[in-house]
C-alpha cells in the first residue's frame, strides 16, 4: 500500500496539468455567445422581413 501513493500524486500532478478546466468553460460560453449572436441576427431579420411582407 505505500507504493500507491507516489503513484497517485503523479496522475494527480498529470491531470492537473493536462485538463485546463477554466479553458474548456471560456470555449464553452464563447461558443454559446456567438451562437446566440447568430440567432438573435436572424431573428431580427426574420422580423423585418414579416413587416415588410405584411406592410404590402
Amino acid at each position: 500500500m505505500k507504493n500507491i501513493k507516489p503513484f497517485l500524486m503523479a496522475v494527480l500532478v498529470l491531470l492537473t496539468f493536462t485538463m485546463s478546466s477554466c479553458e474548456l468553460v471560456g470555449d464553452i460560453f464563447e461558443a454559446g455567445m456567438w451562437t446566440a449572436l447568430i440567432i438573435i441576427v436572424l431573428i431580427v431579420l426574420l422580423i423585418s422581413w414579416l413587416f415588410r411582407k405584411f406592410r404590402r
